[in-house]
């Protein structure tokens, strides 16, 4: 095949890689729930194909080198017989065919549905050698399309070592068609070949191997979606699900959609889970969950957490038998590192959980849901966003814009918009043009919906759920819950100063004395700002834990930038790229020295901000939350003290994996990645443009003058607060519009 050479110098880099990191893999003492007692097997489907094309050298490779994954082929065969490993049966879905043969389109029936597309059994395997693979999922890398070439099944037979391999059989009655017989190419196969798992959705193909394989060999009927009809026997696959006795005279396992175990609602929330698995184990077939990916089909109630969702099905009240998945290396981390956990939520170890706006993941910035989400979720230390309204009453919000964070503009203060340079240059409703009582009575919380651009939203059921809080609830909450600590955030403070007349600083420290925490020493209040003029004020006034914020990213800081912020600060946070620094989502083959530095001149380092959504990370973190964390904490990588996160339910719960503190039985899987890994195997000519040369912090950045004098104006309060505001009726009636039409 004309670009097997060049494939081959992709691997290379990934290999080494791969073989560095080992195979170790934890180990379980527990009897697990399985119809065996073994842990559930995790199937690789079309290898790693989350990262890579479906059926790929790169793919079963990366793959094939955990040691832990058995290998899943979808087979297909070519016109002259040959057998091909392709995810889809329409080869336009997943190959570059297409643009090879542009005329190549036909219709054929395809279980009794009339379909048009690109089909293998219109060429021969010479004619294939010229098509490419490509990526099914367009959300996935597209630097690999068309480098990789269709794979024979005899090749990923052949040439990967794996602990199992597992070919899947679709369409069976589809070949007879054209005179080709699937049953007649696996059994010669399963002659030359060690098959472990051999499953179809079609009954009489599985009936016609029995006893023509080798017993070991697994014959494992596949479910398709209930309503449809399986076609040798006439039956829809739910009808076929209630005689599960009658699967065992011909299969020893099922393979269902994951949504037969644990089915969801039309909005995508969980039902409450079947009696599949155990109904299953009942009747002696074991039961592998097919579907699971990192990056679609969540329920909204794993809060695009893949982790959680894979011990909803290993590590309950029943495990199935397997897991069929296109980013394995994530079912091996749950398996092996995550199940039988201790659930406590009181664990104020490293690294330091520090939630962001609450559980705002979950629920909308700020409010006592998302408060509460949070201390429930293991945070150790829970946050305010410090604001104030027209009444000069300082209250949590995540943003001074409530357009960010409220239903203001479909309320009657929508007119109040107006342009303030000072803080952005688009037009606003601040909090301090209302007072509490409009903020708390007249408008409902908006949960933050950072990438609703690529239609991935956080829980719609909690759009508007929650309530706002003032600043002394917050601490009259916080005090009675198991914390470490809280964090107090303020920004602006100039600002309210000179414009409002409102000392921010002042009141904070009025409302920790007036709630008892000047008093009180079991929480440490954490006060961040990314202004050193505020720390400075903090520091002249009250005695409290200073964490200087750096919004910006860098690559390292100069000694003079060192020690100017160990002059009014105790910790510093971070942002992810100047930890682990990427470009076009992928990581490069840099390791900044920021962390090290701060942390040998006595500064604990947190890390913001990291959420549990795919797109929020580098490709080399496998669109995997916990991974993203593992990377960030562990000495071999990042190494920061702490986390400032959307989803402390996901933080919390990787301090208390087992996999810890292995030294060198650590699972490969609980790793850091290899900055710049996944870049390297990627073709010089699709590469990405390199990223622009990192600064280091200098001094200059982060000396201010000192806060100004707050001003003589008696209230926060109106338009003509400042000179600089102007009201933008265009945008307003924008804005409108566009609520409008999204509330449709």
């Amino acid at each position: 095949m004309g670009r097997s050479g060049h494939a081959c110098s992709l691997l290379a880099p990934l290999l080494l890689l791969l073989l560095s990191l080992g195979s170790a893999a934890a180990q379980k003492g527990s009897t697990w729930k399985t119809l065996s007692g073994d842990p559930p097997a995790v199937i690789a489907k079309g290898g790693f194909s989350g990262l890579f094309p479906d059926s790929s050298d790169l793919a079963y490779a990366f793959a094939a080198s955990y040691q832990d994954s058995a290998l899943w082929c979808d087979v297909r065969l070519t016109k002259d017989g040959v057998g091909i490993c392709l995810p889809d049966i329409k080869m336009d879905n997943c190959t570059s065919i297409a643009n090879v043969f542009p005329k190549g389109q036909n219709t054929y029936r395809v279980n009794g549905v009339s379909t048009k597309a690109w089909f293998s059994v219109d060429y021969d395997s010479i004619q294939l050698s010229n098509v490419s693979l490509e990526r099914s999922i367009y959300s996935r890398i597209q630097r690999y399309d068309d480098v990789f070439q269709v794979i024979p099944v005899e090749v990923v037979l052949s040439q990967y070592k794996a602990p199992a391999f597992w070919l899947n059989v679709q369409h069976d009655s589809f070949y007879s068609q054209f005179n080709l017989s699937m049953r007649s190419y696996i059994l010669s196969l399963s002659k030359q070949y060690t098959v472990d798992y051999i499953s179809s959705p079609e009954v009489s193909f599985l009936k016609s191997l029995l006893g023509r394989v080798s017993s070991k060999t697994k014959l494992v009927f596949r479910f398709l979606d209930e309503g449809i009809v399986e076609p040798s026997t006439n039956q829809t696959y739910g009808s076929i699900l209630k005689n599960l006795t009658s699967i065992k005279t011909f299969a020893s396992g099922i393979l269902v959609p994951k949504n037969y175990i644990w089915p969801v609602t039309a909005d995508n929330y969980l039902k409450p889970a079947t009696s599949v698995v155990d109904d299953a184990h009942k009747a002696g077939l074991e039961v592998y969950a097919a579907d699971f990916a990192n990056d679609f089909g969540l329920s909204y109630n794993y809060s695009y957490d893949p982790v959680t969702e894979y011990l909803g099905f290993v590590d309950g009240a029943f495990s199935v038998d397997g897991v069929l998945t296109d980013f394995p290396i994530t079912a091996l981390e749950a398996i092996g590192c995550f199940t039988n956990l201790n659930d406590t939520k009181v664990d104020h170890g490293a690294p330091l959980v520090i939630s962001h706006n609450g559980a705002s993941g979950d629920y909308p910035d700020c409010t006592d849901l998302a408060y509460k989400k949070a201390v429930t979720d293991g945070a150790d230390v829970i946050d305010c966003v410090v604001q104030v309204t027209k009444d000069a009453i300082p209250i949590c919000m995540s943003s001074i814009d409530l357009k960010d964070v409220s239903t203001v503009v479909t309320s009657q203060f929508a007119s109040q918009a107006v342009v303030i340079e000072d803080i952005k240059p688009v037009a606003g409703i601040y909090t301090f043009n209302l007072t509490w009582e409009d903020i708390a009575n007249n408008l409902k919380p908006m949960i933050s919906n950072p990438w609703t651009r690529y239609a991935l939203s956080r829980s719609p059921r909690n759009r508007n759920a929650g309530n706002f809080m003032k600043l002394s609830d917050f601490l009259t909450f916080a005090k009675g819950e198991d914390l470490a600590g809280i964090m107090i955030t303020v920004e602006h403070a100039s600002f309210m100063a000179e414009k409002l007349g409102f000392g921010v600083v002042d009141a904070v420290i009025k409302a920790l004395d007036d709630s008892g925490y000047s008093k009180q020493t079991a929480q440490k209040v954490m006060i961040q700002s990314t202004n050193s003029s505020t720390l400075v004020k903090f520091k002249q006034e009250a005695k409290y834990n200073l964490v200087y914020k750096l919004d910006e990213d860098v690559k390292d800081a100069a000694p003079s930038a060192v020690a100017a912020i160990k002059q009014f600060a105790d910790a510093v946070s971070v942002s992810t790229m100047s930890v682990y620094p990427a470009t076009s989502n992928f990581l490069i083959n840099q390791t900044n020295p920021l962390v090290k530095t701060l942390q040998s001149a006595g500064l604990p380092v947190y890390v913001h901000l990291l959420m549990n959504e795919f797109l929020s990370q580098p490709w080399d973190f496998f669109s995997d939350a916990t991974t993203q964390i593992n990377a960030f904490v562990q000495k071999g990588g990042g190494g920061v003290d702490g986390v400032i996160t959307d989803f402390p339910g996901t933080a919390h719960r990787y301090k208390l994996n087992s996999c810890k503190n292995m030294g060198n039985k650590t699972p490969y899987y609980m790793l850091p990645p290899q900055r710049g890994g996944l870049l390297e195997t990627i073709d010089k000519a699709a590469q990405p443009a390199a990223m622009a040369p990192q600064k280091d912090l200098a001094s200059a950045e982060v000396v201010e003058a000192a806060l100004p004098p707050v001003s003589s104006t008696t209230a926060p309060a109106s338009s003509h607060a400042t000179s600089r505001i102007r009201t933008d009726v265009s945008f307003l009636a924008t804005l409108l519009m566009l609520c409008a039409y999204l509330l449709i």
